[in-house]
């Protein structure tokens, strides 16, 4: 191909070709939003903007990396092995950023008093706002910054110092972090309103013999302790998916790819689109709330525990009442 001689390099374009565009971080943010809460209405809800506006996002995204990042399930947006990859990216690099937000603002704020929360993405929702406004009612000028990262990024961002409180899902082998434990109640099994399990009073080992099963990571504490009980009975589900994010895990359900063991917590806002029943045996589960045993905001965290575990008790009190 013989391009002209021009001072304009548009005229050595060939005609019909798309100059691509270049990502931009609303892109990106949307789509984390999307793995993150499960859903596009939810994602938008929390990006503050429309859910058109937000599937526009995500649709310039998959056109400007030439990748498919999700497949569309049932009028819902399921993410691609591609999609967690560039997830997984995008989330090592959001948390380095973080942390050098938290830096930034701790300088900025050096001689005020602040708090420093850990958060698993269970616990992301109302829990967190409930429990942080109740902690901030009472201590009135203390800076607080919530991080919503997995439960071992937590485990090792207290041990590190880089975070005054953590809310996880499993205890940490540390000797110099203390746990507390935080809404102790069995899991349940949830499943789609109309699966044939929702007629059940109780779930058994063996109504999950062979049945599709959505799962938290199989290397998880939740995955783990119930495999143990099932392994015991002999019960071998079968596993279709598995999710790291308690709300996609919860959609999924929802839509009927197949039942889960979860906290009855983790159900959130999808109460009214699953059926939960008690399982037995009884697996007990309990976040845990850890600090360091010589944190440097003694007083704060001791008052953030308390204002969490107000909050929890109240919620559990209601969590299964029947409607």
């Amino acid at each position: 191909m013989v391009f002209r001689q021009s001072r304009n390099f548009l005229d050595v374009i060939p005609q019909g070709y798309a100059m691509p565009r270049r990502l931009n971080l609303r892109q990106i943010e949307a789509f984390k939003a999307v793995i993150e809460y499960g859903t596009v209405s939810r994602a938008a809800e929390m990006m503050s903007v429309s859910q058109p506006a937000m599937s526009k996002l995500i649709a310039h995204l998959e056109e400007d990396t030439g990748l498919r990042l999700f497949d569309r399930v049932k009028g819902r947006l399921a993410p691609t092995r591609r999609g967690m990859r560039l997830y997984e990216e995008i989330d090592r690099i959001f948390s380095g950023v973080e942390q050098v937000e938290n830096a930034v603002e701790a300088i900025r704020r050096d001689e005020q008093s602040r708090l420093l929360i850990g958060v698993m993405p269970a616990l992301s929702g109302s829990f967190i706002q409930q429990a942080t406004m109740r902690f901030l009612a009472k201590q009135p000028g203390v800076f607080c910054s919530a991080n919503v990262r997995s439960s071992q990024w937590i485990a090792d961002a207290l041990v590190t110092r880089n975070l005054d409180v953590g809310l996880i899902s499993s205890p940490i082998d540390n000797p110099y972090t203390v746990g507390v434990p935080l809404m102790p109640h069995p899991l349940v099994c949830i499943m789609a309103l109309d699966n044939p399990l929702a007629t059940k009073d109780v779930i058994v080992p063996q109504d999950l013999d062979g049945l599709p099963f959505v799962s938290f990571s199989l290397e998880g504490y939740v995955s783990r302790v119930a495999t143990r009980v099932l392994d015991a009975h002999g019960v071998k589900p079968d596993i279709v998916m598995i999710v790291n994010v308690a709300p996609t895990l919860c959609e999924f359900v929802a839509a009927g790819v197949g039942v889960s063991l979860v906290h009855p917590l983790v159900v959130g806002a999808l109460r009214d689109r699953v059926a939960m029943r008690p399982f037995e045996p009884a697996i007990d589960l309990d976040f845990q709330l850890c600090h360091m045993s010589d944190s440097r905001n003694a007083r704060l965290v001791r008052a953030f525990l308390d204002s969490a575990q107000e909050v929890s008790t109240e919620i559990s009190q209601t969590i299964l009442r029947p409607r």
